[in-house]
């Protein structure tokens, strides 16, 4: 809020002829200016368009329709991502003085009036500087944070740091399931100190997890040819042929897989061919493996549904979505950790959830002991064993500098 102190002096000019002193001055009150504009801060809610945020925020839809024509001379508005960083400004008679949007971690979206007071307005894409530093981070499961997302922000980290480091180990361990007091993890990754703004999160460069007595690292590495991956100190991958859940945050399972359950709707015991996952509303769904999509459907018992293929003569199936990723169509091709769709309790669903099943050779069968028999990934290939062993001993120096150092006979494990 701004603020402007006014003060008067009033000398009487007949006091200054007859030699008088003048009476002292006396200040008056602060003058408190009302603000011209309002300012509003937040994130783009799951399942938002451009056009649905800025009328949420009271912007008329002439000017709306406005924002989007000038935003696409510089950007595409279907690339609008759910939880990213937004500002608007505006008068108080509803002009628009400033949006912005942080596309991703180097750069946002601005758009306001065009210079020189003419009419219309002007987009530009706006670079963020930032600068990489490395960092690290030690923490635990226990009874004051019995979760990855509690542990992690009780360290003093964002969830996305969870999110992050719970896919590195989706294929060996069930961060639902599996969690016990004691567990105890380390984690270094890249930092991007940007300016004017919050820090944001670059790759995961090493990872350790202690969970249960068993230890397992990870080691991000990229072979010559092929993507980025994390593999144990051996070169083995520790990318599985299915993640061990099709949620991106450690998800509750509410319900599992059994032969006769009551349902919960029609109140009949019949079979639950798959695990209900208790979610909030609009929970990002990702494909479990990459594949193909057999159908994207609507029906009223199962709601919003998406069916994929994969290899080994497996079918996946999400139920009750309350909205589809763009282009979940028959044939599309998805890959490992794509978001398919949004949770929602579409069909017979007492609250949101997401319903998970999994089929080999036609038959349904129990998706958590299914996935626990997965086998992984490619090693590291052979050719480039030297040059991962640099990467695996500086990984090493981080673990021993987080937790003491180690002994080669715990490397070995």
């Amino acid at each position: 809020m701004r603020r402007l102190t006014i003060a008067f002096v009033f000398t009487p000019l007949l006091a200054a002829c007859e030699g008088e002193a003048p009476p002292p001055a006396t200040p008056l009150a602060d003058v408190y200016l009302v603000p011209d504009t309002e300012v509003a801060k937040g994130l783009i809610p799951p399942g938002s368009t451009l056009e649905t945020v800025l009328l949420e925020q009271g912007l008329s839809a002439d000017l709306v329709h406005g924002v989007i024509d000038a935003a696409r001379t510089v950007f595409d508005p279907r690339r609008l991502r759910s939880l990213q960083p937004f500002l608007l400004e505006r008068s108080l008679d509803g002009a628009l003085r400033l949006f912005e949007y942080e596309i991703d971690a180097s750069s946002f979206l601005r758009v306001g009036p065009t210079p020189g007071g003419a009419d219309g307005l002007r987009a530009e894409v706006v670079p963020i500087p930032s600068t990489l530093v490395h960092d690290s981070v030690s923490g635990a499961i226990d009874e004051s944070t019995p979760s990855l997302f509690e542990s992690i922000g009780s360290a003093g980290e964002q969830p996305e740091l969870a999110i992050a480091m719970a896919q590195v180990f989706s294929g060996e361990i069930d961060f639902n399931s599996e969690l016990q007091p004691g567990d105890r993890y380390t984690v270094a990754f890249e930092r991007f100190e940007r300016e004017g703004r919050p820090s944001s999160y670059g790759a995961i460069t090493a990872a350790e997890f202690r969970n249960d007595g068993r230890i397992i690292r990870g080691i991000r590495f990229t072979p010559a040819g092929r993507e980025p991956g994390y593999y144990d100190e051996q070169g083995r991958s520790l990318r599985r042929f299915f993640l061990r859940s099709p949620l991106k945050f450690e998800p509750r399972v509410t319900s599992r897989f059994s032969a006769g359950r009551m349902h919960p709707v029609l109140r009949q015991r019949r079979a639950h061919q798959g695990v209900d996952y208790g979610a909030p509303h609009g929970a990002e769904v990702v494909s479990v493996a990459s594949g193909r999509v057999l159908s994207a459907t609507f029906d009223g018992a199962n709601g919003r549904m998406v069916r994929i293929r994969h290899g080994s003569g497996y079918v996946s199936q999400y139920l009750h979505l309350s909205a589809f990723a763009p282009g979940m169509r028959a044939g599309a091709a998805v890959a490992q950790g794509q978001t398919i769709g949004r949770v929602g309790a579409t069909g017979l669903a007492t609250g949101p959830h997401l319903h998970y099943g999994l089929q080999k050779n036609g038959a349904f069968v129990n998706p958590l002991r299914e996935h626990r028999n997965m086998p992984p990934g490619e090693p590291v290939p052979s050719s480039d064993l030297t040059a991962f062993a640099v990467a695996r001993d500086r990984a090493r120096a981080v673990f021993g500098e987080m937790a003491g150092t180690p002994s080669d006979a715990d490397f070995a494990q």
